[in-house]
């Protein structure tokens, strides 16, 4: 019976969530955005894709459980309790949602191959909003984040993970 227990504890440490990409670009750490609350990790640790085009998937498979009003954010949940923010441009809040178009809803079930909104990268451009497309841990259900490569990236395809407690 203590073998068992053992052995479901090591299955439990050692569980995964795989990670991907959110958009085609380059995929760089959280620490080369250019924005302080972020690349200080003041929100969470994570990553960021400097996007070739509009679309926006999901990085996990899971639940949103938030759009901001202003559209630019979205939060996800998944099974295992992981709380990821994708946060689209930098400052992008105030432009009360103009350049987005959201296509999921609370409640939604999510994976790599949702499209959760697209960015009109033009208007990012002229209103002199860098377009990074932030993801990040919000909470503290995992140990480590594996990023396996940086650079250029397509958009759905498998690029680390994180281990969870």
């Amino acid at each position: 019976m203590r073998t068992i227990n053992l052995f479901k504890k090591l299955q439990k440490k050692s569980k995964i969530l795989e990670l991907y990409s959110v958009s085609e670009g380059n995929l760089i750490p959280i620490t080369e955005v250019n924005d302080d609350v972020f690349s200080q990790k003041m929100l969470g640790d994570g990553f960021a894709v400097q996007p070739k085009n509009s679309n926006v998937y999901s990085p996990i498979e899971g639940e949103v459980t938030s759009i901001f009003p202003t559209k630019h954010a979205i939060g996800l949940k998944s099974s295992t309790g992981v709380e990821i923010l994708v946060h689209i441009g930098i400052d992008t809040v105030e432009l009360s949602g103009e350049p987005f178009e959201v296509f999921v809803r609370e409640g939604d079930k999510v994976d790599n191959k949702t499209l959760l909104a697209t960015v009109n990268l033009k208007m990012l451009e002229e209103k002199n909003k860098q377009s990074d497309i932030l993801v990040i841990i919000t909470n503290d259900s995992y140990e480590k984040l594996n990023i396996n490569d940086y650079g250029q990236m397509k958009e759905n395809i498998f690029i680390g993970n994180l281990i969870l407690k």
